[in-house]
Order: structure tokens, then sequence, then C-alpha cells
């Protein structure tokens, strides 16, 4: 697939699912990419972590790619930057606080002085080839949340990013109404819009109204405080700077990556009025009413400083009578493991709030009413939804079709869709997928190294050593170790019999040693499915005296 005298689109990630966002532009030979994210993993991943887009499309034209330019920065826009970016060895371009994030992670690589980052003013404009970008502000809950406005040969592309509408966003200055009716003025051949919050009938909400309920919450409190939100939302923690002056608190950070955060907002000239912050040896010396924690770990994971702070692993230590309060959301597939650190919590006494209880949170990503005003402002010929679920993707479409736009199209991961010149449509599709980041190996996201460790997750694995003399014969009984497979009361009844069935598998012909190995693989194999039900990865050593 070469872009030819048109204009297409094409994901690499984050079309039909919520998160790892890649899109690539291409027009006239040429391709620009917008973000480079990742996800994170789930049980079907044994042992990892992150999540990242297989980019194999884009590296086989890495000559014609002319750049990334990235929206804002949160790890499903950021995260693959230091593992991706250098191999396809093009400019990155970002506003201040996104590129401080970038440069953090570029040199924790080593990777500082082999990736080119530039810098874009907020609001600033640059131009790559036949593409023309200029950086839109809009509220979300990390600083310096932007749309990128493309200008190519057959129109203009409004791309939002991750976006809300917030008339108090508490940190920098999102374009107005005005702003955005002036760019759908000039005319927006197409809209690719964030689907996250699609069935929310409901707009999100404002930062400013999150300060209130925080603000009533703390005074409430008689004990100790610890808040755990993203650590990347600067508005939040701006608020709960806030909160500790007017609450008589003083204000305590707990995980690194708030400390990174703050560390590269002060840089960027936010968070200029937050308060002093105190350690956690002084946290723990003042008298509990005096003391407001930020803590990441919401999300339930666990290394982070909530999850440890819950299990009494960490030096902030919390009582019966002190709380915490949940200022984020808990988002889809990660329920089981906040239930386990709350678990933890009430079972110590101490007192929880979540948005359920509380106006401790608002969303990030825009509802209906916000989406359908943004309809109204920009006017585009085509509405492109992404970042979604394709239920997400499928409902904006129907909502913008009925609020008036001539046409959408819905598409996925790999399919490449021409939006110009003529009708939009989807005209192939090109080979996506996912990589893994294990250690600190990439590997294949469903590659023999993961399907492995799966086959062994769900049947455990058998070593067996076959001893043989010159002749051939078995000398001794086989010996075998067991890991994972479930036998405990009749694990030496089972090693018996599966000793004897591997001697009779070496007793019953000659043939070649992969044979014998064979032979002897599925006897054991064939016992442990008698005994248990699995099938367990067996390995065969064979040695010959």
């Amino acid at each position: 697939m070469t872009a030819g005298d048109e204009l297409l689109f094409l994901a690499l990630g984050g079309s039909g699912e919520i998160g790892m966002n890649v899109n690539l532009y291409g027009c006239r030979g040429k391709w620009v990419m917008v973000d480079l994210g990742v996800t994170f993993a789930d049980p079907q991943y044994p042992g990892i972590e992150l999540v990242l887009p297989d980019l194999a499309f884009i590296e086989e034209r890495r000559e014609d790619l002319l750049g990334i330019v990235l929206t804002h920065g949160h790890e499903d826009h950021i995260g693959a930057v230091p593992y991706l970016a250098a191999d396809l060895g093009v400019p990155l371009y970002a506003t201040p606080f996104t590129a401080g994030l970038i440069a953090g992670k570029l040199e924790e690589e080593g990777l500082l002085d082999q990736v080119e980052l530039n810098v874009i003013d907020n609001g600033g404009e640059f131009r790559l080839g036949e593409f023309g970008f200029r950086y839109v502000p809009l509220a979300h809950s990390i600083a310096e949340g932007n749309a990128v406005l493309i200008d190519t040969p057959f129109g203009r592309i409004f791309h939002t990013g991750d976006w809300k509408l917030d008339a108090q966003p508490q940190i920098g200055a999102p374009a107005s109404e005005a702003d955005l009716r002036a760019i759908g003025d000039e005319g927006v051949l197409a809209l690719v819009c964030d689907s996250t919050n699609v069935f929310n009938p409901q707009a999100s909400g404002s930062e400013g109204d999150v300060r209130d309920g925080l603000m009533e919450t703390v005074k409430g409190a008689k004990g100790r405080v610890v808040v755990t939100t993203f650590a990347s939302n600067v508005a939040r923690i701006k608020t709960l700077g806030d909160v500790a002056k007017a609450t008589g608190r003083r204000l305590c950070l707990a995980g690194r990556s708030l400390d990174r955060i703050v560390q590269v907002a002060k840089a960027n000239g936010y968070l200029g009025d937050l308060p002093p912050m105190i350690d956690w040896d002084l946290a723990m010396d003042l008298p509990p009413r005096e003391v407001l924690i930020v803590a990441t770990g919401g999300q339930g994971e666990n290394r982070a400083a909530l999850a440890r702070i819950a299990q009494d692993m960490h030096p902030i230590k919390l009582d019966e009578g002190d709380l915490v309060v949940f200022s984020s959301k808990e988002i889809p597939g990660n329920e089981i493991a906040i239930g386990r650190v709350q678990n933890a919590f009430a079972a110590r006494r101490v007192r929880m709030v979540t948005e359920r209880q509380a106006h401790v949170h608002v969303s990030g990503h825009p509802g209906r009413p916000e989406l359908q005003a943004m309809y109204d402002w920009i006017r585009p010929d085509i509405l492109l939804p992404v970042h979604g679920e394709i239920r997400h993707m499928m409902e904006q479409a129907r909502l913008g079709l009925a609020h008036g736009i001539a046409r959408a199209v819905v598409q996925r991961n790999g399919d490449v869709v021409r939006l110009a010149p003529g009708a939009p449509e989807i005209i192939g599709h090109e080979q996506t997928g996912r990589l893994v980041l294990d250690g600190d190996v990439i590997l294949p996201a469903d590659g023999a190294t993961i399907n492995e460790r799966r086959k062994l997750s769900l049947h455990g694995q058998i070593s067996v050593a076959v001893a043989r003399d010159g002749a051939g014969r078995l000398k001794g009984k086989p010996v075998l170790r067991l890991q994972g497979v479930p036998l405990e009361e009749d694990r030496e009844a089972f090693l018996s019999e599966a000793q004897d069935e591997a001697a009779a598998a070496v007793a019953t012909g000659n043939g070649d040693v992969e044979a014998l190995r064979e032979r002897v693989r599925l006897a054991v194999r064939r016992t442990a499915t008698r005994w248990t039900g699995k099938k367990p990865v067996v390995d065969v050593l064979i040695i010959d005296i």
C-alpha cells in the first residue's frame, strides 16, 4: 500500500480497542504518524506489563515516514516511543510538557541522543512535506491535551486526540467555542474523534467541580487522608494542593511517577503555587489531621504506593479513622485488583470514598452532549471515530449521522480508509498486531515464547531425564521433576507410575534419539492427563553413558 494522489488514514492501534493509539495519514507517497502509545497487559499475557503496537507496516516504509506527532503525554499515546521510535529514525514533535515526559523516557532508555525531539509551542504550527500541523489545546485529564489540525492538499483533518469540554480546567487554557467554530468556518474534511465516553448521556463535568467535592470530603476527615489519582493529572494535583492549603494540611507525594510529573510540570510553568511538600517521615510525625498524601495506584497496581500502603509495606501507615479517597475512574478490567486493595484497607477499618459516594472525579473524555457540541462547531464532512472498542465507534458514528454529519466511516486497526478524493471508503486492509515488552526484550504477543508461557501457566511442566548404556538399554530409573502440575498428596504415586511408563517407552524399540524422546514425552504426558486432566509441557533429556 502506497499513498498515491489521495489522502489515506490507517490505524495501527487504538481502533477497536481503548489504548495503544497509533494513527497514520498518507498522501502522495509519504506518511505521518499521530501518537505512538501502549496498552497494559491482561492475564492472557503471563508475566507481561506493557503491550506495544506492531509497526511492521510503517517499518517497511520508514523512508516515506516524515515524523511522529504526539497529541499529549498519556501512556496510551506516548508510551511506545522509547521502545519503537529510534528504529523508525524520524523526528518527534510535541508541546513542551509532553516533550518533557518523552525526554525523561528516552533518557531512561539511553536514547536521548538517538531520537530527534522537536518542542513546539502551545498552539504552534509546523510542516512535514504535504502536511501542515497546528496544535489546538483542548481540555483533558493531563496538562497540554491537544487536538491537531492537519492541512493536506485534499482538505483539513481535525484529529481530536483525547478531550472534553471544561469551563474550569484548573490547568491551561483550552480553545474556546469561538476558536473551534472558526476552525469549522474554514472547512473541515474529517473529524477524527475520541469515542471513549460516547455512551455517557451527560457531559463529563468540570475539574473545578471536583475541586469543590474534594474540598468537602477532606474537610470532614479527622485523621490522615490519602488521595489516589492518575499521576499525569496535573490539574488534579493542583486541586489537591489547593485543598491541602485550605484545610490546614501538609502535602506529601507517594509514588515515583508523581515526583516525575510534578518535576516536568514545574519546569514548564505549571504548579507554581503548589505548597511545599514534605517527605514520608515528616508526614508520619505530624498529627494525622495535618497531612494530605497523594499516592499512585488507584487501579490496584501491585507495586504502586497505594497497594503497599494497604498491605502495610510502605513508610506511610494508615490506621482506623484515616481516609482513602479514590479520585480516579475504575478502568474496566481492574475491578478485582482495586477490590483487593480496598478490602485490605477495609480490614484495617480505614474509611474509603470513591466517585460513587462523592464528587471526587470527572472523566477526561467527552460524553454525548460534548460530542454533539463539537459536531456543531467543527461541522466536518466526514466523521471518523477512533479511540474505542467497536461498540463505542459504531455508536459515535450513529450519533454523528443522527446529528447531521453527512458521512461516517467505522474502521478498525488495519483498515485503509481513503478520505479523499471522492466519497470516503475502506479500500484495503493491512496486517496489524501486538508486541509485548518481556523484561528488556520485545516479542510478538502471540509468538512462541508467550504461547509456551500460556501453556505452562495452564498445565504446568514435567522434566524427564533418561540414561542409556552403550547398547541403548535403560540405565537406572527415569528421573522426573514437576512444576505447577496439580499433584500434591498423590505426587509420589504419580511419579512412580510415570517412571514405569517412561521406562516402558524406552524398552519398546530402538529408533533414533528423537523418536525415543517423543515416545517418552507422550507416555509421561498421557500418564499426567490420566491423573490430573491436564496436559503438561513435558521436556525429555536423553543421556547416553
